[in-house]
């Protein structure tokens, strides 16, 4: 009861932390250890002594996959160079720095000691980079490679910490050194891929959403103990098996089981991550005394850590530096056509936040190494430094350096472009078909495909102070859903159907009451701001046609005549002919192209900056 007791406190406490640190808008990571630390000189509060079994064993494989499945195979693969540099040459580069700084500060510590925590505080952590950077909206490319990084250094940092401790037991040969890391690397990959094709060919034949799922909590743990007991790198095995699961999880699994995967994964690594920073912070307490304890003056172990924190932050901007403009060299970004500029460059090096690993490793450094205490404490000044330091100043400095962070417009006309492509393949194949359309099937699909797809160019933004048809659509529905569950409760509460009927029914409301919910959402953050950015796919049209100043006060003629409501304007760039969008009654602006074949038009809405083709169906 004690033991179940302090769980569920611990539950509560992380669930209540994040709550309110999102509500007084600072990043959880860092409130939940503040209030781990504070707890860790409460009295009352157990003292918590993290093991690295638990972190490497229990929590740190499902943190992993959950992060992996949800990384794009195809943008990790497009930034492969950048992010097996940071994964591999930065934690060399770091462990080698920071061995040297050590062994020089703190007298009476072996090589294998100092270079031991130098491969501890090398890795930068998945859980805090990515938290903190899509909270304040880096680019995409920047979250992208710090994901990238963050799920692979820490194979490249555990191999070089089992190698100093092995070194340290009895000696290792120098050659065993990469021999290890290619068999722990090559081994781990060989082993994601295996695990990979048995799950995959297993999923084809799953249909039970929640099979799979049980499925997906066995595979991270399974793969993780199957690559360590044949002496690969188990973190190596996971991100693979994650990555490659993810990316063919379309193909692979039923809707309704990436559905339920999606949402339960999201479920476990927001309750395993913030539990993981309080965790930390729990820590500070007996590591302080032990510090206390042990024969290190209070000056040098202070300087020991705050140097080796110093060092953590510089060789991390010095390395990237290095990597870009000399063994890198990016080329331009595929959605910006520009290179990347160097403000991009130095938030990628500041934003080196440590975590729970980094901690955990430390206690790997066996118990008879000298200095031990001020080594723990070294971990924990780095990770909490890191996190506070260049946390909470990474989004003041990503807003004086000018990083633009992704524009919720360009997103809308990406999501839009990408809709109509896919109906119009939708479509292909319905004209495909064989069948007999007796009762206008056809009529209704295509209907209800124009009404999505509708609804997604709507979102682009129309006036601030007009309701667009598909926001009006949402209004009533969700009204008139609380009116049919209202309804469906007093049937229940009767007791004249049977309950499985009525779940069922109320089932069915949620799903439809969910999907307006984020169709209100995404339209909420879109913008009423430029979009300079190419979308979709381009072409020879789009290319002829560049934009042009809208007409002021636009109108469409045609409406007027007719004495109908407009939705939004678009302007030909051919004719200059302005027309109602699709969303508007009459579609004034494609029974134009349907007319005159001019294949571009603009949008003549204020504030709105993008392109059409109608030939090709892409924008700009």
């Amino acid at each position: 009861m004690e033991i179940a007791f302090e769980l569920v406190a611990l539950a509560i406490v992380v669930l209540a932390g994040t709550a309110l640190a999102e509500r007084i808008g600072l990043p959880a990571p860092l409130g939940l250890i503040v209030v781990g630390v504070a707890a860790s000189y409460a009295p009352g509060v157990p003292t918590v002594h993290l093991s690295s079994d638990v972190v490497l064993l229990g929590l740190l494989p499902p943190l992993l996959y959950s992060a992996a499945i949800g990384t794009s195979l195809v943008d990790f693969n497009a930034n492969r160079r950048s992010i097996l540099l940071l994964s591999v040459g930065l934690v060399v580069f770091t462990t080698s720095g920071i061995g040297l700084l050590v062994h020089a500060l703190l007298p009476g510590v072996t090589w294998w000691a100092a270079f031991a925590i130098g491969a501890v505080v090398a890795p930068p952590d998945a859980v805090a980079a990515t938290a903190i950077g899509r909270r304040i909206g880096l680019p995409r490319r920047i979250v992208t490679i710090l994901e990238g990084e963050s799920l692979l250094n820490d194979a490249t940092a555990l191999v070089a910490l089992r190698t100093a401790v092995a070194a340290g037991a009895g000696g290792v040969e120098l050659w065993r050194v990469g021999t290890d890391f290619l068999v722990a690397s090559i081994g781990g990959a060989a082993i994601g891929v295996a695990v990979f094709v048995v799950v995959a060919r297993l999923r084809r034949h799953v249909t039970d959403p929640i099979l799979d799922t049980a499925i997906s909590f066995v595979v991270p743990y399974a793969t993780y103990i199957l690559s360590e007991e044949v002496h690969s790198s188990g973190v190596v095995s996971v991100v693979v098996t994650g990555l490659l699961l993810g990316h063919k999880a379309p193909i692979i699994q039923t809707a309704q089981s990436r559905i339920a995967e999606r949402m339960n994964w999201r479920t476990i690594a927001y309750f395993l991550e913030n539990t993981v920073f309080l965790l930390i912070g729990l820590q500070a307490q007996w590591i302080l005394e032990d510090v206390r304890n042990g024969g290190v003056s209070a000056g040098r172990v202070v300087a020991v850590c705050v140097l080796t924190l110093l060092a953590a932050v510089v060789l991390r901007i010095v390395w990237v530096f290095f990597a870009r403009y000399l063994l890198v060299r990016p080329g331009p970004d595929p959605t910006t056509g520009q290179l990347p500029p160097a403000t991009f460059t130095f938030l990628l090096g500041w934003a080196g936040m440590r975590g729970v690993v980094t901690l955990a490793a430390a206690f790997v450094i066996p118990v008879s190494a000298p200095h031990r205490e001020v080594l723990l404490l070294v971990a924990f000044t780095v990770v909490a430094g890191t996190l506070f330091v260049q946390g909470l100043s990474l989004p003041m400095l990503a807003r004086r350096l000018r990083v633009p962070s992704p524009d919720p417009i360009e997103d809308a006309l990406a999501r839009a472009t990408v809709l109509q492509q896919a109906s119009k393949a939708g479509f292909k194949k319905l004209h495909d078909l064989e069948y007999d359309d007796r009762n206008g099937v056809f009529a209704l699909i295509k209907q209800r495909i124009e009404q999505r797809n509708f609804a997604a160019w709507e979102r682009l933004g129309t006036a601030a102070d007009q309701e667009t048809p598909s926001e009006l659509y949402t209004r009533v529905r969700l009204a008139m859903i609380a009116a049919e569950r209202e309804r469906v409760l007093d049937i229940r509460k009767s007791g004249t159907v049977a309950s499985e009927v009525v779940s069922d029914v109320l089932s069915m409301l949620d799903v439809e009451e969910s999907m307006l919910d984020i169709s209100q959402e995404r339209r909420g953050e879109v913008r009423l701001t430029a979009a300079h950015r190419r979308t979709g796919d381009s072409c020879a049209d789009l290319d002829a046609f560049p934009p042009v100043e809208t007409v002021e006060n636009p109108e469409c003629p045609d409406c007027l005549r007719e004495g109908t409501v407009w939705v939004a304007l678009r302007q030909c760039l051919v004719c200059g002919n302005v027309g109602c969008c699709d969303s508007s009654p009459r579609r004034h602006a494609t029974e134009h192209f349907h007319d005159s074949q001019h294949p571009v038009m603009e949008s003549a809405e204020p504030g709105e900056d993008w392109r059409w083709c109608y030939l090709h169906h892409s924008t700009a």
